[in-house]
């Protein structure tokens, strides 16, 4: 990915107003953000922790979706989650219900769409093994190649992020 500007990510949102967008706080270690390992760029808001976002870099601009995390529940030791960007199956804590405010009026009336993804959002980084889950017993291996499993992530992204901009 590219490496975005502060400006760029804040003016990408489309289900934030502006004063959102120049409220929220960039990830902490954002100086340090590993650009070439990623296809978006997603974080939970070191400021609001209830509050995540995620931009990804389109021909057209970056888009950027502003997500609300859930407050923190008991989560099973025993049972497994799987993410539904990445497919990567975590331990029950590693994946959360993240829920999106849909882009434009509907939005503002309260609507939204959610989607189970990696607590972190980290999903880049766990399908080029950058990063690894944990998981209760043994991880299934794929057969996938690192960029079939990046196109596979992409489309479902792209798919979630049409659901938040459909008018």
């Amino acid at each position: 990915m590219e490496p975005l500007t502060e400006k760029e990510i804040r003016s990408s949102f489309v289900n934030a107003t502006k004063g959102d967008a120049t409220r929220l706080k960039l990830p902490l270690d954002f100086a340090e953000t590993p650009w070439d390992d990623l296809d978006f760029l997603g974080w939970v808001d070191p400021g609001a922790p209830l509050r995540a976002h995620l931009v990804v870099r389109r021909e057209d601009g970056p888009l950027g979706v502003s997500l609300r995390v859930p407050a923190t529940g008991r989560t099973s030791a025993v049972k497994t989650s799987m993410c539904q960007i990445c497919m990567t199956g975590h331990a029950s804590s590693g994946v959360t219900l993240l829920a999106a405010p849909l882009a434009g009026t509907r939005g503002r009336e309260g609507n939204t769409v959610g989607i189970y993804v990696c607590a972190d959002l980290a999903c880049s980084l766990y399908v080029r093994g950058r990063r690894v889950p944990k998981l209760r017993g043994l991880r299934q291996d794929e057969t996938l190649s690192v960029e079939e499993r990046v196109a596979r992530a992409m489309a479902n992204l792209d798919a979630f992020l049409a659901r938040v901009t459909a008018g």
